[in-house]
């Protein structure tokens, strides 16, 4: 029995929390967690938490933004109602996996680097030419060159420059043509051509009255802006917004299990412990799968090799990786990009590891491929089972012989759909992590496995 805590549970995994209450002998916290008519959260701790360590069990499966906010809000109403501390429990951390490129559907970059770059103009991605006798200099401004010249021929290329030179003394055009007198000396009668003979040409349409970069009467001229060659188009890093909005809902401590990024640790200004279902996995090869030792751990992806090493080092069992060795930047290239096999898998059983499945589309493809190698028998062991759309209809169809996951999320509706799909149970990990964190205690030690 553990004293002066309180553990409340979100709507994302409910039977979850009812088994850290039941492992740690505490009941589950009352509140009231629901939505009005039109859409918004509605949150009510109907127990007090004034001066209580409050633990919220939030998982990010299934509708991740609406439980998302439930979170926050949690975290704000116990923060008002005087918490000593609140630790935010987040099995499966949101928004922790997306790309820092831009990918479409296939998983193709949408765009694709320069490859007909000439020599002498450099990208951002550009390395120079290391200095030696006989290789001509790069490119540069040198003290002869007048910059403010070199920069005054710089033409918009995606606006209404049109090539043309602006200088300091070109003055702004009202509405009826007129120049402003005092700009320049010139009388109200003077044309733009006359005081400016080489703009003759580009002056006959009305410019609007302003000078801008894009032109908003022709839409078209902003909607066919082309990136140079070089340019990164940068997307949303969504992870580091979590981490600030549960920091600013008022979260004292965050425990997630399995990043799949763990640099996102150091996105957070307060404590985050990120705890590990390596064990479970390990505690299942051996005590399930006979004569494991002369099986082969696989990652699927160059990403997951570290993860996949460790589990095969920790056993002393052999390692092979899959290698994408091209992605196609475009749908017609689809079948050129090709998966090599860096390693042995004929005549054994091959074990892919990895941290999180949505689509099973990558695990799929990874056990395809070694089934055409050779392999016995796949099994697929993974932390995190979201199983997302079309997924358990094409693990049903797949390779594949048995997938192992972690009740992360909740899988009773998967586990009903495929049978292939065995479930691992979290919540130790979880109730020995909270009563860890609540008596002051460390949680490395729950890992010193080897």
């Amino acid at each position: 029995m553990v004293r002066n805590i309180v553990i409340l549970s979100g709507n994302s995994h409910p039977s979850l929390a009812e088994s850290v209450c039941n492992m740690l002998g505490v009941p589950s916290g009352n509140r009231i967690l629901s939505k009005f008519s039109v859409g918004e959260t509605r949150c009510e701790i109907q127990d007090s938490v004034r001066g209580k360590d409050v633990f919220i069990i939030q998982s990010g499966g299934g509708s991740v933004n609406d439980h998302l906010i439930e979170l926050c809000i949690m975290i704000s109403a116990c923060k008002t109602g005087s918490a000593k501390r609140v630790t935010a429990v987040l099995p499966l951390f949101p928004y922790s996996r997306q790309p820092d490129l831009p990918y479409n559907k296939v998983g193709a970059p949408l765009s694709k680097p320069p490859s007909d770059v000439s020599r002498d103009k450099y990208t951002f991605e550009s390395v120079p030419a290391t200095p030696g006798p006989g290789i001509a200099k790069s490119a540069s401004f040198n003290k002869e060159t007048d910059l403010a010249r070199v920069m005054s021929k710089t033409s918009l290329t995606n606006g209404t420059g049109n090539g043309l030179v602006r200088t300091n003394s070109e003055n702004y055009f009202n509405a009826n043509g007129n120049t402003n007198s005092h700009a320049n000396g010139g009388t109200n009668g003077d044309t733009p051509s006359s005081q400016y003979p080489h703009m003759s040409g580009h002056v006959g349409h009305s410019r609007g009255g302003s000078y801008t970069t894009h032109d908003y009467e022709n839409p078209a001229l902003i909607n066919s802006f082309q990136a140079k060659p070089g340019y990164k188009r940068w997307v949303a890093q969504a992870g580091t917004l979590v981490a600030d909005l549960l920091t600013c809902a008022g979260a004292d401590h965050v425990v997630a299990l399995d990043l799949h990024d763990p640099q996102y640790q150091g996105f957070f200004d307060i404590p985050m412990d990120n705890l590990y279902g390596r064990p479970l996995l390990k505690r299942y090869i051996q005590q399930n799968i006979p004569d494991y030792k002369e099986a082969v751990i696989v990652s699927p992806d160059a990403g997951g090799a570290k993860r996949a090493t460790a589990i095969a080092d920790s056993l002393g069992m052999d390692f092979a990786l899959i290698h994408k060795e091209r992605r196609p930047t475009r749908i017609t290239d689809r079948q050129n990009a090709t998966m090599m096999l860096v390693g042995n898998v004929a005549g054994r059983v091959c074990i892919l590891v990895d941290d999180l499945a949505d689509t099973a589309n990558t695990i799929t493809r990874a056990a395809k491929l070694v089934r055409k190698e050779g392999a016995l028998a796949v099994y697929a062991l993974l932390t995190h089972g979201v199983l997302s759309g079309d997924a358990i209809a094409r693990i049903n169809a797949s390779a594949l012989d048995k997938v192992i996951v972690t009740n992360s999320v909740p899988q009773d509706e998967h586990k009903r759909l495929c049978p292939k799909l065995e479930v691992l149970d979290v919540a130790p990990i979880f109730a020995e992590a909270i009563r860890r964190i609540h008596h002051g205690e460390s949680i490395s030690v729950l890992f010193q496995y080897d």
